[in-house]
């Protein structure tokens, strides 16, 4: 393994670290530093900042996607004052015409503290987004609650048509689910998958097996037309790719995620292809920043530049 990889496992182990994330929240002056890192890859920490943000890419032609941080709620009245406020998030995007889709966890609206608590607020928020025309998108967690998600959404789909699911090609068992999700509605984001997992269950970062699997998965997606995100910052992938990109079909949109993809996402929009910036906000943003770094650790050293900056 080498340093730069060690590295990233490291940072990886960091954002599962809930202890460490409370300490830091808890202590002002490295909540202020982490922030500042933060804040690059963060729409905001309001609803409200977050849709501003989301209106300006808007005003430039770019749907956006909105998700609200805060994954493994184990606490059922913390997950449903939360489902609140996903629900506050559609009516106000909608009173603001703003071009968007829902994301969420499904941990953060209690599906581990029970899976049927989890579907119930899933569906209020299902029954919302429906009612103000809004896309809405269950991203998707660690292998060890990859059956809990499909199975959440296989009950959104009986009931909804505008649901969708992410799927992540590292898993080996995506190959076996992404058939069967084809016979459900809704939009099917496909990730490589950001998630530290053991290879007894996923194809490792950055190998040839990852790459043919995206492209796989991904093949299938747009050659059976089924309405799908390809969410990947890789250029060399999208170019390989678009041979089976048809901008006119209307079934695949190009997503990336804010703070990393901007410039790219401008240059598949400028070869005609429908595109979309993912926006998360809140302020339980600590696994998803060091995530974001722990994918390409050389994004450590833009970190320290931005926690060393003055506010």
């Amino acid at each position: 393994m080498t340093l730069m990889e060690q590295a990233a496992q490291t940072m990886r182990a960091l954002a599962l670290d809930e202890d460490l994330k409370d300490k830091v929240a808890a202590d002002p002056v490295l909540r202020e530093l982490a922030w500042r890192v933060a804040e690059r890859y963060v729409g905001g920490r309001t609803l409200d900042e977050a849709l501003t943000r989301a209106a300006l890419l808007n005003a430039e032609g770019t749907p956006v996607s909105l998700d609200y941080m805060g994954e493994s709620c184990r606490d059922a009245g913390l997950a449903t004052a939360e489902t609140e406020v996903f629900l506050d998030l559609s009516r106000q995007a909608a009173a603001r015409r703003t071009n968007c889709s829902l994301s969420f966890d499904l941990s953060h609206l209690g599906s581990l503290v029970d899976r049927e608590l989890g579907l119930a607020n899933a569906t209020r928020l299902a029954e919302a987004t429906a009612a103000a025309g809004q896309e809405m998108m269950i991203s998707m967690e660690g292998s060890d609650r990859t059956d809990l998600i499909l199975w959440t959404h296989e009950r959104l789909c009986e009931r909804f048509g505008h649901v969708g699911v992410t799927v992540q090609a590292r898993l080996h068992r995506t190959a076996e689910d992404l058939p069967r999700l084809l016979l459900r509605p809704g939009r099917i984001r496909l990730t490589k998958g950001s998630y530290l997992e053991p290879e007894s269950v996923a194809h490792p970062r950055g190998s040839r097996e990852l790459r043919a699997a995206y492209l796989a998965c991904a093949t299938l997606l747009l050659e059976r037309g089924h309405l799908c995100s390809i969410a990947t910052h890789d250029l060399d992938l999208l170019t390989e790719l678009q041979p089976r990109m048809r901008p006119d079909s209307g079934a695949y949109e190009v997503e990336m995620l804010m703070g990393l993809g901007t410039d790219r996402l401008a240059a598949m929009r400028e070869r005609g292809h429908p595109v979309r910036e993912y926006i998360v906000f809140g302020t339980q943003w600590w696994l998803y920043v060091w995530n974001r770094i722990a994918e390409e650790p050389a994004r450590l050293f833009q970190a320290l530049t931005d926690a060393g900056r003055r506010a």
